[in-house]
C-alpha cells in the first residue's frame, strides 16, 4: 500500500510582513496557517506533521487540531529549507512512498486539490506531481521517495524547487486559485481576506 506523508512548512518568520506573525494572522476568523494544515488533514493522506520554528507554541495551538504531529526545526532562520530538510527527514524514517508539501501562509488552498495530487500519485508514480491552475505551477509539490535523500541536503530558501530541472514532472491541473495565493505582506492578507477564498473548499 502507498504511504503518503504531507507536511505543512510553518516555521519561518515571515519577515514582509508588518504586524506580527503572518502564520496567526486570521482568514475568517482562523489562522492562517491552520487553514494550510487544514487542507493536508483533508486530503487522504496517511499522516501529516507540521515544521515549526518561529512562535513555535503559538503555531502549534493553530495546526494541533489537523496535523499528527509536530516537530522543531531549530534552524528555521536560516531558510525554508532547513524545514523542508525536517520534513523529508521525517517522510523517509516513517517509510513514506512520497511527501506532499505545503507552505503554511497559503491558507486558500482546498483540500480536493491535496487528494488530486495523491490520487495522481497512487495512479502513476511520478518522480514529482504539482498542480497547476490556468496552466501555471503553484502548490503544494508532491515529491517521491527517490528526491528524499536530496531533499534532506538542500540549502537555501528556494525549497524543493531546486529538484525540478532533472525529474520526472507530473502537471494536474485543478480549479484552485489557491494554489497560487501565498501571504507575504499585509497587503497580500488583505488582498485573500477580500477573495472567495472558501469558494468551493471542501
Amino acid at each position: 500500500m502507498v504511504e503518503l506523508v504531507g507536511v505543512v512548512l510553518a516555521a519561518g518568520r515571515g519577515t514582509r510582513f508588518e504586524g506580527g506573525n503572518k502564520l496567526l494572522a486570521t482568514v475568517d476568523d482562523e489562522p492562517i496557517v491552520g487553514r494550510s494544515a487544514r487542507a493536508l488533514a483533508g486530503g487522504s493522506l496517511d499522516r501529516t506533521i507540521a515544521i515549526l520554528g518561529h512562535d513555535s507554541e503559538a503555531v502549534r495551538d493553530a495546526v494541533g487540531p489537523h496535523v499528527d504531529e509536530t516537530t522543531i526545526n531549530d534552524e528555521y532562520e536560516r531558510g525554508q529549507s532547513r524545514s523542508v530538510r525536517s520534513g523529508a527527514r521525517y517522510a523517509r524514517e516513517f517509510g513514506a512512498d512520497a511527501a506532499l508539501f505545503l507552505p503554511g501562509d497559503m491558507p486558500c488552498v482546498d483540500a480536493a486539490t491535496v487528494r488530486r495530487l495523491a490520487d495522481a500519485y497512487r495512479d502513476d508514480s511520478a518522480d514529482i506531481v504539482v498542480p497547476t491552475y490556468e496552466g501555471h505551477r503553484g502548490n503544494p509539490v508532491l515529491f517521491d521517495a527517490v528526491h528524499f535523500d536530496e531533499l534532506a541536503s538542500i540549502s537555501g530558501d528556494v525549497g524543493g524547487r531546486a529538484l525540478f530541472d532533472a525529474a520526472d514532472i507530473r502537471r494536474v491541473p485543478v480549479d484552485d486559485p489557491g494554489i497560487h495565493l501565498d501571504v507575504d505582506t499585509a497587503a497580500d492578507l488583505e488582498s485573500v481576506r477580500q477573495s472567495d477564498c472558501d469558494g468551493g473548499r471542501s
